[in-house]
């Protein structure tokens, strides 16, 4: 049986250590917080000080940054960019490629597209169809 962990050297030299998810086998950085019953597949990387609450799925080469949380059964799609200190909403579904910038708030169950950017400190509501709502 292989290891369990992987040691990453980041932009300012530091090392950092990476376990594997019990539950798809995605790279949880020492210091977040992932509930055992979340899903983070193969490929995708959970940065230290994030918290990814029960039945959170995080999607194949997802990178949630440092300090974002991820609400309950929130889905974050593939190769979806979630940034330093974004929040994601109960049950909200982010696109494949989607960009949410630092500090920014997507609400419980909106629905954040295919290739979409939401600014960095944004705040977003959507209906099921993902169209905005007024604020």
């Amino acid at each position: 049986m292989g290891k369990n962990y992987i040691d990453i050297e980041n932009d300012r030299g530091e090392t950092l250590r990476y376990r594997k998810h019990i539950n798809g086998r995605g790279l949880i950085a020492h210091g977040a917080k992932v509930h055992a019953s979340a899903l983070v597949e193969a490929g995708a990387y959970v940065e230290p000080g994030v918290q990814v609450a029960a039945g959170a799925h995080i999607g194949r080469g997802a990178w949630i940054e440092p300090d974002a949380v991820i609400g309950p059964e929130a889905e974050i799609a593939p190769h979806a960019h979630i940034g330093p200190g974004a929040a994601v909403g109960a049950r909200a579904k982010i696109g494949v490629r989607a960009v949410v910038g630092a500090g920014a708030r997507i609400e419980t169950d909106s629905l954040i597209g295919d290739d979409v950017a939401i600014a960095a400190g944004e705040h977003v509501a959507t209906d099921g169809r993902g169209l905005r709502l007024a604020a």
